[in-house]
């Protein structure tokens, strides 16, 4: 899927530079076909279509080959029960445990909601900044804390959680993020953090006490070698990064 450990892109692959609308395209609104401020992107293996519709409130599916969206967390209302949500920003599957994981932005927690046919979410994780979600083949999930300019693990089981990127201030020192967005996990399990304030993607392996740039760093502008405000980031099986530069357009 994407946004997984295991992204398999042909070094020779050629990119169509004509998108297709799958999803939304309807117009600003709350109607089942429409988005309003559509935030984190999950694709599944068989195509299924996961978005944080952020000021819905809610995480919209849409399957593959289907005409119509359904809401599969949240859609109740901006709010802070079981069965609602404030704000989310990104969503990821668990395939093993057949739910969905949700970044909860305004209530600051972390909800895991069944996949199918779920009613109301579990909290997971409490007292988060959270932002960008990702996990890995062990079923450790990885949460970037904006407030705390820091990416933590959390290992199954785990509440507490472990910094592996940042967590040292808010900075543009290598050891340190500012305004972190997003996060992916590779096979070593070296983290890869779109630091957005600092208009720089960096990667840390795993126990590294610092991080190197991978893409950006020379502060915000236009050109090849620059970002402006980076947000999404994927990484495939040749460690070439892909970057959503959300200032560029």
């Amino acid at each position: 899927p994407l946004r997984s450990a295991a992204i398999d892109i042909h070094p020779n692959a050629t990119w169509i530079q004509n998108g297709v609308t799958v999803a939304g395209g309807n117009g600003d609104g709350n109607g089942i076909n429409q988005f309003s401020y559509a935030l984190g992107l999950y694709v599944d293996d068989d195509q299924t279509i996961y978005v944080a519709d952020y000021w819905n409130h809610r995480i919209v599916e849409r399957k593959h080959g289907a005409t119509s969206d359904q809401v599969v967390a949240g859609g109740n209302g901006q709010g802070n029960g079981a069965n609602q949500l404030n704000f989310p920003v990104d969503v990821i599957v668990d395939k093993d445990r057949d739910s969905l994981i949700v970044s909860d932005n305004n209530n600051e927690r972390v909800v895991r909601w069944p996949r199918r046919n779920g009613t109301r979410g579990e909290t997971i994780i409490s007292n988060i900044g959270c932002m960008g979600l990702t996990m890995d083949e062990n079923g450790s999930v990885y949460v970037v804390d904006w407030g705390k300019n820091e990416v933590k693990r959390y290992r199954i089981g785990d509440t507490n959680g472990t910094v592996v990127a940042g967590g040292n201030g808010n900075g543009n020192r290598l050891d340190q993020l500012s305004g972190p967005h997003n996060v992916f996990v590779d096979r070593d399990h070296s983290v890869y953090v779109s630091d957005y304030e600092n208009h720089r993607v960096m990667k840390w392996e795993e126990g590294a006490k610092q991080g190197i740039v991978v893409a950006g760093g020379e502060d915000y502008g236009y050109s090849l070698t620059q970002l402006s405000y980076p947000i999404g980031v994927v990484v495939d099986q040749l460690d070439t990064v892909y970057v959503a530069d959300s200032w560029n357009d």
